[in-house]
């Protein structure tokens, strides 16, 4: 029986990430930051055969400790400050956790369980506004991040390839473009879209307050993405991976697509608000994902539109 260890283990990611390690057989690690609401802190994991431990990038002990004590032979690195507009709130605070907290688990990693390999959640955010002449971000595009949370993991992308050129080391980056679910945080532009439609439909809310309808993502499932993550780890060589569909949409489009499932006309109730707005705006990102669809077979399996229906419908449902 393989041992996985995720940090992060309560997000979105990290909980479909546990749920598929648990069908393919593994024994799976947790960790979790301290909530003060208890409720907040497992609400996704509760029901999973898991085993959890509290954990904080910018506490080495808690890294040593649980590094000694699991000695996994997976390591899944999902923690994260990883909201973008929240950066530039706290950048230090940033800084400190997506990147030398990710260097102080490299560091013990390497001493402690050389023989784990590594998987490093890195982001689309990396690149800011630079693409390629044919409108694709790919490994090569020069990457210039427009927020401190795109300059964190500019530093964390590096680290991950320089452990493992000087040291021979597992590690490996997963480049993921934009991935949603209905376990999306809802201050999270995607379901704060879809949570204050339903609220809207079920006349608890008038309006909708936004950002930068134009600003333009390549939008996937989180369940597709942490297929991504297990193929990489499980691939004969370390390397660096892009995972995206290749389409691009405009939150003006994602508004279209979600009110129209419920009869609603977005424009009736979508209002742009400037404080919604970022210092830098990132306008366009899609990524190129033809080398892990050639070499791992990767593939979406959700559809732009099936993603936002599923959304929908789990709001919907509850409140």
């Amino acid at each position: 029986m393989k041992k996985a260890l995720i940090t992060g283990v309560n997000g979105q990611d990290g909980s479909y990430l546990a749920e598929y390690l648990l069908e393919k057989g593994y024994e799976v690690h947790g960790t979790l930051r301290r909530h003060s609401v208890a409720e907040n802190q497992d609400m996704r994991i509760h029901k999973l055969d898991i085993e959890t431990h509290y954990f904080d990038l910018n506490d080495d002990v808690s890294i040593y400790k649980i590094l000694n004590t699991v000695r996994p032979d997976e390591i899944y690195n999902l923690a994260a400050m990883s909201h973008v507009g929240i950066s530039s709130l706290l950048p230090l605070f940033t800084l400190k956790t997506n990147s030398l907290g990710l260097m102080s688990l490299l560091e013990f990693a390497k001493d402690i369980c050389p023989s784990s390999k590594i998987y490093q959640a890195s982001s689309s955010e990396m690149f800011g506004n630079t693409v390629d002449k044919d409108g694709f971000q790919r490994l090569d595009t020069p990457m210039n991040p427009v927020s401190p949370y795109g300059c964190s993991k500019v530093l964390g992308y590096n680290l991950i390839r320089y452990y493992r050129n000087a040291f021979k080391l597992f590690y490996c980056n997963g480049i993921l473009f934009n991935h949603e679910s209905p376990r999306r945080g809802s201050n999270f532009v995607t379901n704060k879209i879809i949570k204050s439609l339903v609220m809207i439909k079920k006349g608890l809310l008038n309006k909708l307050e936004l950002g930068n309808l134009d600003s333009k993502r390549d939008w996937g499932h989180s369940k597709d993405y942490v297929r991504a993550m297990h193929m990489i780890l499980s691939y004969s060589e370390a390397d660096d991976w892009i995972v995206a569909t290749g389409q691009t949409r405009s939150i003006r489009n994602f508004c279209e697509i979600a009110f129209k499932l419920l009869d609603l006309n977005y424009l009736d109730y979508v209002v742009q608000n400037k404080k919604f707005f970022r210092p830098l705006e990132l306008d366009y990102l899609k990524g190129d994902s033809s080398k892990i669809r050639k070499k791992l077979g990767w593939a979406p399996m959700y559809s732009f539109e099936e993603m936002i229906e599923e959304m929908v419908q789990y709001w919907f449902d509850r409140i």
